[in-house]
């Protein structure tokens, strides 16, 4: 295991002071309260936040930790679910926040540039300004930053169409430890010259360097959307309707799936457009331009029928917001059933969901636990939240017993413990059991090469 620094030294302090003045440097045990946890709510903390906003800024500290031993945990908005931010052996929090600049929107190149603090949202609004579309669109898009996204390659819900974060990147430039600046792609949507480096990059949590500035890619920006939400007697007939419509050639920026206990929780917070019968649900999202879209939505309802779905509510321009509140609404309203969840986001092949959420059905009739099952089903990506009470330690036991048989049934069906949230603290101990001893050496290897001292996010699974 690496050796690192023990404890923040006077010299410490007085270098990151001088490096980050002002509010640039935190050391107040009270305010660093704020930079110790994130949505996993695992907590550890840091002996030291700072707030860079240069790349220099970033070269100088990165120079200065590799030199120091010291680990150094990045963070933006801290919205992940993992305890992926979370300093584990104390060090540096470094909140990559206030260098949020849209560097440049190209229309020419359908690229744009951007820091790493911009938040997602925002850039797609300021892309939709000039017609263009950015697609990839986490739960967290309104307060996660685009160099978050990026470190944890986020998905979403149109990922079944448009792909995950990593689809969209052209390029990187990232900061390495020992103060070192790699350039990685750019702005040509097509190129094959030498190892795709910035592909390490996206997804790697923040282990290999600092990212300081990403180029996108940009597509023009859909005319129009409409959304379906389609419920059905049962998990099977969902299931087939599934198959119907993809069957039938279509492909539907969204796919999201609810089965009955989801269901249940969004049913006890009022109306949803959905048939009382309704035990499991489809939500399907089109867009394009007005005519396409049209067409999609009665070909879709064409595939359906033979299977013969309960209910079939369609909502078009200001109508669709209220198709897609039972979505919106899952995760607070999971509360209702109990009031602690494991969530955990599975990924199987598309075909092998219906096994998944039965078996994750019978574990919780098992445990005594509701166990909700959502998610993008468009490209087998399941949400399943093991509800219990914290305050019961034999509910608490239970519901890891659990979630344990659930990332084994994963892995047996050819899947993967996360499909978006990465593995952090939560998973950590399960990724040796999925990856394999050889894969995580190479892994090691190439890690070494980027940070020979491990001083990056170190403690993490991958």
């Amino acid at each position: 295991m690496p050796q690192y620094a023990m404890s923040l030294t006077p010299a410490h302090r007085a270098f990151l002071s001088d490096l980050f003045p002002g509010d640039g440097c935190v050391l107040d045990t009270e305010q660093l309260n704020a930079f110790s946890t994130d949505a996993s709510r695992r907590r550890a903390m840091p002996w030291a936040a700072v707030r860079p906003e240069s790349r220099e800024q970033v070269v100088e500290l990165l120079r200065w930790a590799d030199v120091e031993r010291m680990p150094v945990y990045p963070r933006a908005r801290a919205t992940g679910q993992v305890g992926n931010t979370v300093p584990l052996w104390g060090g540096v929090t470094v909140s990559l926040l206030r260098m949020n600049r849209i560097i440049d929107i190209s229309e020419r190149d359908f690229a744009a540039e951007v820091e790493p603090g911009v938040i997602t949202s925002d850039f797609q609004q300021a892309c939709a300004g000039k017609g263009l579309f950015y697609p990839p669109d986490p739960a967290s898009v309104k307060i996660s930053t685009m160099g978050g996204n990026i470190s944890t390659c986020a998905g979403g819900l149109r990922a079944v169409k448009y792909g995950v974060t990593r689809d969209w990147v052209l390029g990187l430039e990232a900061v390495l430890p020992g103060g070192r600046t790699l350039t990685m792609g750019g702005r040509s949507h097509k190129d094959v010259v030498g190892l795709d480096l910035k592909r390490l990059f996206v997804g790697a949590d923040g282990k290999l360097g600092l990212i300081t500035r990403a180029t996108v890619k940009l597509i023009p920006l859909p005319e129009t959307s409409s959304s379906v939400l389609v419920g059905f007697a049962d998990l099977a007939a969902s299931m087939d309707g599934a198959m119907a419509v993809f069957g039938a050639g279509l492909l539907p920026c969204a796919c999201e799936f609810m089965d009955a206990t989801t269901l249940k929780a969004v049913r006890l917070g009022g109306d949803i457009p959905l048939a009382e019968e309704a035990q499991a649900a489809l939500l399907f999202k089109f867009d394009g331009t007005p005519e396409g879209v049209a067409a999609e939505i009665r070909r879709l309802r064409e595939a359906l029928r033979p299977v013969g779905p309960v209910s079939v509510e369609v909502g078009e321009g200001a109508a669709e917001e209220a198709v897609w509140a039972a979505r919106r609404d899952i995760s607070p309203g999971s509360y209702r059933l109990k009031p602690n969840k494991l969530s955990e986001d599975l990924s199987v092949p598309r075909g092998r969901v219906p096994e998944l959420v039965r078996i994750a059905h019978q574990a919780g009739l098992d445990a005594g636990l509701p166990v909700l099952c959502y998610g993008h089903l468009g490209d087998g990506n399941i949400h399943t939240n093991i509800m219990h009470d914290a305050e019961k330690p034999d509910e608490v036991s239970a519901a890891h017993r659990v979630k344990e048989r659930l990332f084994r049934t994963a892995v047996e069906l050819g899947g993967t413990i996360s499909g978006e949230h990465g593995t952090g603290l939560t998973k950590a101990s399960f990724v040796p059991e999925q990856l394999g001893a050889e894969p995580l050496r190479v892994m090691e290897a190439v890690r070494r090469v980027f940070d020979p001292n491990e001083i990056m996010n170190p403690g993490k699974g991958w």
